[in-house]
């Protein structure tokens, strides 16, 4: 071509292309609500039962709020 000598590399050094399932996935990024607006049934039901029978009794609904939150894409 233009007189430019090619230089051949070591066989050990190669360019790898990371996989793109590596990237963040649908739970670990941004959740599109805020954690107040998220699930609003699993939260009234139990914000009433935590109000009507304290929180010890009220596991049940807790659980299933916070499985709701970790639907919606949030850490809790």
């Amino acid at each position: 071509m233009s007189g430019l000598q090619t230089q051949d590399f070591p066989s050990t050094l190669r360019l790898t292309k990371t996989p793109k399932d590596q990237g963040p996935t649908v739970s670990e990024s941004k959740p599109k609500k805020k954690i107040c607006c998220a699930c609003p049934d699993t939260k009234k039901l139990r914000d009433e039962c935590i109000v009507e029978h304290g929180e010890t009794a009220c596991s049940k609904w807790i659980e299933a709020h916070r499985l709701c939150l970790r639907s919606e894409g949030f850490n809790v």
